[in-house]
């Protein structure tokens, strides 16, 4: 069974920075959609950042600059390096994987994990 667990999230001042990880279990990466989304409380989730392949990212336009995504193989988990965080960016972070279609679309059947809580005080 697939298991997609979060860690790395936290409370940071603003301008501060985060990097959270996404382990996979049960799961090969084979180059489909690996990525992240986030939500704040009353907010629809939103696709954040994505991994297609072995170097295509795609990057919402809210974090472009800021976020970068990698994946360390050997590992096989995939991290979000959040730079520059403002509070804004406060919201519960989900890691996904396995999906097509498009990129940072949450409407998918892929995988999902449980979450990390980021939260970004002025």
């Amino acid at each position: 069974q697939v298991r997609l667990m979060e860690s790395g999230g936290g409370s940071v001042q603003a301008g501060g920075s985060l990097r959270l990880s996404c382990a996979a279990y049960e799961y090969t990466y084979t180059g489909d959609f690996w990525g992240w989304f986030r939500q704040a409380p009353g907010k629809e989730r939103e696709g954040i950042a994505t991994l297609q392949g072995f170097g295509t990212y795609y990057y919402a336009d809210s974090v472009k600059g800021r976020f970068t995504l990698s994946r360390d193989k050997d590992k096989n988990t995939l991290y979000l390096q959040m730079n520059d965080l403002k509070p804004e960016d406060s919201a519960m972070y989900y890691c996904a994987a396995d999906w097509s279609g498009a990129p940072l679309s949450n409407r998918h059947s892929g995988y999902w994990g449980q979450g990390t809580q980021v939260t970004v005080s002025s």
